[in-house]
């Protein structure tokens, strides 16, 4: 009888201080060795933070009541997880980040939109972590130790700890899941800590400034205030979409498709629970200490700690430290993978650290020269104006090609080549850009957010903001409508074909160039299941 050869044994796991040696290239299929449930960890350790508290805030801010914040919280998360959860098939797929995918629908340099939006992503929530958790150490350490809360003490726990954020992740995924471990059950039960703390205080019949006894001209604000909050919530999934990819791409190829669009869903529905807790508090604050609310200068973390017991001044340093570790990794480190690419001098660790010194450089100009406010709101708003159109021809790209995608033809940009599948018209598919631009544009024109960012065209329904249902259904129906009337090359739908458009026998130029052989063969994803 024949023996059979013996397996190989399995990679071991790098060990957590080990730094991690990948970019954007394809990960091997031997060291995908992730799960759902580490998707999930990282998604909703990214979230389950004290910068997601400040964000639930803001329907407070507005002048909601508790119940219609609640209800525009609830609206915001789980719009925005169904938008966002999509687009976390794109990693065990192909094996890379997304905005290296994307390279397929808007050609092999039209994927620097994605870097573009992990940038202003990151910038945004690296920020906001690093902004809610150092005003919370401060201020825990004032109340605790008699630290003077002067500009100073402000600076150095800015600067340690966007330092130590920096350090996690020049190390890499396995040290920032490691993190997200953690993050995830401490964190949880710290906030649940917290309804505990504040449950004496806290009145669900708080009634905000939208009351039967209001005037007209602010009774008129409540549907612009409403929509507002919901999309400044809406923001933190959305903001999700470009980094996906790259937790994802360490999840074998082989797992069906709604295990992982499951854990991003749910990921971003358990982020109710800090949303929650930070809609809950403002309430509180509003009511004890409103000073700490005012719309022209807020201050929720030192309003939270004005109405914390002295005992739950400890969890709350914990929650900022915890919280703000976990937020500002897996924003910053999705962008230093991908910027690696975009600048080939730049290797993983480096990109990381030049992306890392640029937030914090807008950190203390933000902090210190801008109003806080203001700036979260616009990058907010920005965000989801630019972000979801091109999740939309992201999406929409997947689904016409069968989930089917050439490895090879993903990584031309990455190693200075020219041609490929995904070439098109000088590396850019204007089909897919043409929709993602127009629709961001529109956006941004319709956006209205009552005292905080309206857009020329924002008050054409009547104060209320469309941007996000216009953005969305234009890129839509603008991409199909390209893709049909300007067919792409057959070669880029693979052996089963498009789905709905048509094709062109357009022929495909050949990769020519320096760079390393190619990483294998077609993929065609299995279908889900």
């Amino acid at each position: 009888m024949t023996s059979q050869p013996a397996e190989s044994p399995a990679t071991p796991p790098p060990a957590l201080t080990e730094v991690e040696p990948y970019g954007v290239e394809r990960i091997p299929d031997a060291e995908r060795t992730a799960t759902p449930l580490d998707l999930f960890r990282v998604a909703f350790g990214g979230a389950n933070t004290f910068s997601t508290c400040v964000l639930g805030a803001f329907p407070i801010l507005f002048g909601l009541s508790f119940w219609q914040g609640l209800a525009a919280t609830v609206l915001g998360v789980v719009a925005g997880a169904l938008i966002l959860c999509p687009m976390a098939v794109f990693g065990p797929v192909n094996g890379t980040n997304n905005a290296v995918s994307s390279s397929a629908h808007l050609g092999v340099h039209g994927r620097v939109v994605g870097s573009f939006l992990s940038l202003l992503t990151a910038v945004a929530f690296f920020s906001i972590s690093v902004w809610s958790s150092g005003d919370a150490l401060v201020g825990g350490a004032h109340r605790l130790f008699g630290l003077e809360r002067g500009t100073l003490s402000y600076v150095v726990a800015y600067a340690l700890f966007a330092g130590l954020v920096l350090a996690v992740c020049v190390y890499g995924f396995r040290f920032m899941l490691f993190v997200n471990k953690i993050a995830v059950t401490s964190a949880t039960v710290l906030f649940l800590l917290g309804a505990i703390a504040f449950a004496g205080d806290f009145d669900p019949s708080y009634a905000g400034v939208f009351t039967a006894h209001a005037d007209a001209a602010t009774r008129s604000m409540f549907w612009p205030s409403f929509i507002g909050a919901a999309l400044i919530v809406l923001s933190n999934p959305v903001s999700f979409g470009a980094f996906l990819g790259d937790w994802s791409r360490y999840i074998p190829a082989a797992t069906p498709h709604r295990k992982v669009i499951g854990a991003a869903f749910l990921s971003q529905l358990a982020t109710l629970l800090p949303f929650v807790f930070g809609l809950a508090t403002a309430s509180i604050i509003a009511t004890k200490a409103p000073e700490y609310v005012d719309p022209k200068a807020p201050d929720f973390v030192g309003g939270l700690l004005a109405i914390s017991p002295s005992w739950f001044f400890l969890p709350v340093c914990l929650l900022a430290l915890i919280g703000g570790m976990s937020t500002g990794t897996t924003s910053l480190y999705g962008t230093g993978l991908d910027f690696s690419s975009v600048f080939p001098r730049l290797s993983r660790v480096r990109a990381t650290l030049l992306v890392g010194v640029l937030s914090i450089a807008f950190i203390f100009v933000g902090r210190f020269g801008l109003d806080l406010v203001q700036s979260i709101s616009t990058f907010a708003t920005m965000i989801i104006t630019c972000t979801t159109p091109w999740m939309v021809v992201m999406m929409l790209g997947f689904w016409t090609r069968r989930g089917w995608y050439d490895p090879d033809a993903l990584q031309v940009f990455n190693r200075r080549q020219r041609g490929g599948r995904y070439w098109f018209t000088h590396g850019w598919n204007w089909r897919g850009m043409t929709a993602w631009w127009v629709s961001a544009v529109l956006g941004v024109l319709f956006t209205d957010i009552p005292g905080q960012f309206v857009g020329p065209l924002g008050d054409v329904a009547g104060g209320v903001d469309i941007s996000l249902p216009l953005s969305l259904a234009v890129a839509a129906l603008l991409y199909l409508a390209l893709l049909w009337l300007f067919p792409e090359p057959r070669a880029v739908y693979g052996p089963e074909g498009a789905r709905l458009v048509r094709t062109a026998d357009t022929p495909v130029p050949p990769i020519t160039g320096g760079g390393p052989e190619p990483v294998g063969e077609p993929v065609l994803a299995e279908p889900t299941r």
